[in-house]
């Protein structure tokens, strides 16, 4: 989601992860025997990644250990440096509008509260140096080292300040290239531990399905990542799970030059990172027109952006259930939203659109999105409804649903009244 300006919580979901990769770290604030002991083991995992992937390691990886209220510190550091009080409402709202989140919920303290205790490790492209924590486990101390080693050696090759900069102008393609970037390093540190055991994920589907598996479920230990919104828990594991298996198809067809190729021709939506083929079909998404009541001057733009398959996925399994998003999810071919605000009459409106592959599949999400408007507003009153035309009022105002062959549109948060030209 983007607003008028940069802002490091774009996309959302980008932020919970790509957060780890930027932060301004301090000097070491560990120096006990084994610590050290695990960044010793850096040169020699780094190397044997730069083996597998064939790029080059330019240079040595710097470790140093950050504890978890430092992590803390510098992550609201961090969103009061990049990201002004405006910019975090203007997204909140967005995600509240969408009823993606509740009416109560706190974009900037979940964010923190999620990170501080999501993170082990993180590499800091800024710095170019590694980081651990003091809650990595000795047990899983090699694989974070190889993940965030990973990143390192992506840097190195690729410029990953550059590569996440680049995606910016779109949220959705965004999201794509986090996963690029999350899924080659989960991909590259369960292939390092395949390797320990005399395997390897190529060629063996049925390992990276339960090498993905794994991430996935490791994911649930934690209790504010258990309490997060359907939204927040999907959209941090995504870029991992689904990432890896990107990455996993993508070699397979490629071998060893897929490594560089999704950086050097990265996938541009959500929905090629769900299905490669459409990746490698250079299948890109559409841009629905916007829905364009007849607003006074006095709104203006607060925020717009894009909800990929992955955002429209979620939705579905949250008002509906996982096989709603399974089968439907995958029919969607582009979308734009946009919230316009009037500060002087209190009043925020949503203009969405998306668009779908077929009539048939714009007809299914335009019944389930009515379910939505129902389901997250505690109250609906319509006034008209046909086949592909609902309008009335919600809690936040006058809604109109529509749907004109594969573009599903809604308008909500008009003032209530006999007409939307009084807007």
């Amino acid at each position: 989601m983007r607003s008028s300006r940069p802002i490091v919580l774009k996309p959302v979901g980008m932020a919970l992860l790509g957060a780890l990769c930027v932060l301004t770290a301090p000097a070491a604030s560990k120096h006990d025997s084994a610590g050290q002991a695990q960044c010793r083991q850096v040169p020699a995992i780094a190397k044997d990644l730069s083996e597998i992937t064939g790029l080059p390691l330019r240079r040595p990886v710097p470790c140093s250990f950050i504890d978890k209220q430092q992590v803390n510190a510098l992550l609201k550091q961090r969103l009061k440096e990049e990201s002004s009080p405006e910019d975090i409402r203007a997204q909140e709202l967005a995600l509240k509008k969408f009823g993606l989140v509740p009416p109560d919920f706190d974009l900037a303290q979940s964010t923190v509260d999620l990170l501080t205790e999501q993170a082990a490790a993180f590499y800091d492209y800024s710095k170019r140096r590694l980081f651990l924590t003091n809650a990595t486990a000795a047990e899983s101390q090699d694989a974070v080292l190889a993940h965030e080693l990973a990143h390192a050696l992506a840097d190195q090759n690729f410029n990953l300040g550059r590569y996440i900069k680049q995606g910016d102008k779109n949220d959705d393609g965004a999201t794509a290239r986090l996963s690029v970037m999350e899924g080659q390093a989960t991909w590259l540190m369960s292939e390092y531990a395949a390797r320990k055991l005399g395997q390897t994920l190529l060629g063996n589907q049925s390992l990276v399905d339960t090498m993905a598996g794994m991430t996935d479920s490791g994911a649930g230990e934690f209790p504010v990542f258990e309490k997060a919104p359907l939204y927040l828990r999907r959209s941090l594991v995504f870029p991992y799970t689904e990432g890896m298996a990107f990455q996993a198809a993508v070699l397979e067809r490629d071998r060893q030059r897929g490594f560089a190729e999704v950086y050097t021709d990265p996938p541009v939506s959500t929905q090629q990172i769900l299905h490669p083929a459409k990746y490698f079909q250079h299948v890109a998404p559409t841009q629905p027109d916007l829905p364009g009541p007849p607003l006074s001057r006095a709104y203006k733009g607060l925020i717009r952006g894009e909800l990929g398959e992955m955002e429209h996925a979620i939705l579905l399994e949250q008002y509906g259930t996982k096989t709603q998003a399974k089968e439907l999810a995958p029919h969607w071919r582009g979308c734009r939203f946009e919230l316009r605000e009037n500060k002087k009459a209190a009043r925020v409106v949503l203009l969405y659109a998306v668009e779908w592959d077929d009539e048939a599949s714009a007809q299914s999400y335009f019944a389930f999105y009515r379910q939505v408007l129902a389901r997250k507003w505690k109250r609906m009153n319509v006034e008209e409804e046909t086949a592909d035309r609902v309008s009335g009022t919600g809690d936040d105002g006058r809604f109109q649903l529509r749907r004109a062959g594969a573009i599903v549109t809604s308008v909500e948060g008009l003032r209530p009244g006999p007409s939307s030209g009084a807007n």
